[in-house]
């Protein structure tokens, strides 16, 4: 038999991951939940992604791009003139009113990394780079801290439930930026 030319089989497969974590968590991905997910053969996951490491790096590095969208579609934070601790408190606050699945499933991968260091060089390219784009705003030791104030904001609004305080954020954010 003939093999079947299909050039976005790993790309569906990348998009299969993120439904599977997405629906059951990173303890219900698997080569075959994933198979299963994309509606390929299993020997096709295996081919593209030979280790479940491989597959989570391109979901994360996939997953990561929501946030980056949001930061790339608001150029103020670019703008010398926009208030930075507003700017960056409305751009938290429109990521975590977008798809709470998409933001919750972003945040587990990125976690992951925490057990697996194949995850971690696209954890901290995502931190790198938020840092970059803030550092043309201020200092690169005071990038790099909003970034990690945005990720702990974040994390306690994932982890506890309670809606997003735009008005705390922005008054932390302030008081980190000199």
């Amino acid at each position: 038999m003939a093999r079947r030319y299909d050039p976005e089989r790993r790309q569906r497969i990348i998009d299969a991951a993120i439904r599977v974590v997405g629906a059951k968590g990173l303890a219900g991905l698997s080569h075959r939940s994933v198979a299963a997910e994309a509606d390929v053969p299993l020997g096709s996951t295996t081919y593209h992604f030979t280790t479940l490491d491989e597959l989570m790096v391109a979901a994360l590095r996939q997953a990561s791009e929501g946030f980056a969208k949001v930061v790339a579609a608001r150029g103020a934070l670019q703008d010398e003139r926009a208030d930075l601790a507003g700017e960056l408190a409305a751009l938290l606050g429109e990521w975590l009113a977008g798809d709470p699945t998409s933001v919750e499933l972003e945040y587990e991968l990125y976690l992951a990394a925490l057990r697996r260091p194949a995850l971690r060089p696209v954890a901290a390219e995502w931190c790198e780079s938020l840092a970059d784009v803030l550092a043309r705003r201020t200092d690169p030791v005071t990038a790099r801290a909003l970034v990690a104030l945005l990720d702990g904001i974040c994390l306690q609004v994932l982890l506890t439930g309670t809606p997003y305080d735009e008005a705390y954020a922005r008054e932390v954010l302030d008081r980190v930026i000199p």
